[in-house]
């Protein structure tokens, strides 16, 4: 088992949903399930902000010029449907479907096409970055598919392959997170870290984080309660050592 994880990076004024996100910086939208046949695309996508974040992106997705993931700068003539299948404080969930043209090609149908069945895609989206990872159970080679990704992406941005490990069943690679945060929550995590927010007393306050990051102290605190969050609910999901001690109560 492999798991290849790239980035895409798409040009302001591309993608209507890349420029909602690229203007709610403390907003995400993360695959929930990722399904692709050779001529159809659907999916269901989380989408985490405020308020104001969340009616940008939910329009953005109605854009009848937005199909997910479509690569092609063009009308490509597909033919799609949004659905908003759940909103509360802070959460939105949209399901997306389209079908291809003879023109169009997405990420997961260029997967599909080089890499084949069996895959487990999942994707997480913050301002204009587009992150990837693509499980694959098979042994085919990689290096066409980035090659037809990269000819692909030419026109609306770039890409940038992070890594490619191999999994032995049942361990996790060192390479890998225990819980895989979007690239600004990590990056707001690690200048913590290292600046001493944690620390008892602090060294830096969030405001001259903030200000060292270039971002909203909004922004950033948003970013670390999201990842305090998902860190904290990802540690009591797999501690065990309580079972025990509640069983004898």
């Amino acid at each position: 088992m492999r798991e290849l994880v790239f980035e895409l990076d798409y040009r302001p004024g591309w993608n209507p949903v890349a420029e909602a996100l690229a203007e709610h910086p403390e907003a995400t939208v993360r695959s929930l399930s990722c399904h692709v046949t050779s001529e159809t695309l659907w999916r269901v996508d989380l989408v985490e902000g405020p308020a104001d974040a969340l009616d940008a992106l939910s329009v953005a997705y109605e854009s009848a010029e937005y199909f997910p993931d479509c690569l092609v700068t063009g009308d490509c003539e597909a033919t799609s449907e949004t659905r908003v299948l759940d909103r509360e404080e802070g959460r939105l969930v949209v399901y997306c479907v389209w079908e291809r043209s003879s023109v169009c090609t997405s990420v997961p149908h260029l997967a599909l096409a080089h890499l084949g069945d069996g895959l487990l895609l999942e994707s997480c989206q913050e301002g204009r970055s587009h992150r990837w990872r693509i499980v694959l159970s098979g042994d085919e080679p990689v290096g066409p598919f980035a090659d037809a990704l990269e000819a692909a992406i030419e026109d609306v941005g770039g890409m940038e392959l992070l890594r490619l490990v191999e999994h032995t069943p049942g361990e996790r690679s060192d390479e890998s997170p225990a819980v895989d945060l979007p690239l600004a929550q990590r990056r707001a995590l690690h200048a913590a870290i290292a600046r001493g927010y944690y620390e008892i007393p602090r060294r830096v306050e969030l405001d001259e984080l903030a200000a060292e990051l270039s971002v909203p102290r909004s922004t950033l605190s948003y970013r670390l309660r999201r990842a305090e969050a998902r860190l904290v609910a990802s540690f009591v999901e797999s501690d065990t050592s309580l079972d025990s001690v509640n069983t004898h109560r």
